[in-house]
């Protein structure tokens, strides 16, 4: 019994480093900041969509007519 009761403890002693130490991994920052920026830039996208889309059409305008003179 007492073989046991070692073994769970030293198994429980190591899930409970394991888990501090997935705890103090930093390396999903870098998702998570790259996360926010794309939140960042659609809302960017959705405030100024109107004058996003006017440019767009005039670039497509000037596109259009100058293609005609080549």
């Amino acid at each position: 019994m007492r073989k046991l009761y070692g073994k769970v403890m030293c198994r429980m002693a190591a899930l409970c480093r394991r888990a501090g130490e997935i705890l103090k991994d930093e390396r999903g920052m870098g998702t998570v900041e790259v996360i926010l920026i794309i939140l960042v830039l659609i809302g960017l996208v959705i405030i100024f969509k109107s004058q996003l889309t006017d440019l767009v059409e005039d670039i497509f305008d000037r596109i259009t007519k100058q293609a005609g003179t080549i």
